[in-house]
């Protein structure tokens, strides 16, 4: 889940609420999350009236996961290769 909000959060910040609804989840949920990247310096906050806006605290964050993307995406390739040889 945290992987999937910090994709949602690629496109700026976001609300609770609106990253509640877009992962289909309990608000809780998504709080909870939230707090663990936060205490871990990977999201920040701020408040603008009753609402919480979150957004990524260091955007290279997004060139890390896309490289682990494309090393699991090359990975899963070469195992789809493996299987796909013809057996001896």
């Amino acid at each position: 889940m945290r992987l999937r909000i910090l994709e949602l959060l690629r496109t700026g910040e976001k609300t609770v609420g609106e990253l509640q609804r877009l992962l289909m989840v309990e608000a809780s949920s998504v709080s909870q999350q939230l707090a663990v990247m936060r205490a871990h310096h990977l999201v920040e906050s701020r408040k603008q009236g009753t609402n919480v806006f979150y957004s990524v605290k260091d955007p290279l964050i997004f060139d890390l996961m896309d490289t682990a993307r494309t090393i699991f995406e090359n990975q899963l390739a070469t195992w789809v290769s493996v299987l796909d040889e013809p057996e001896s």
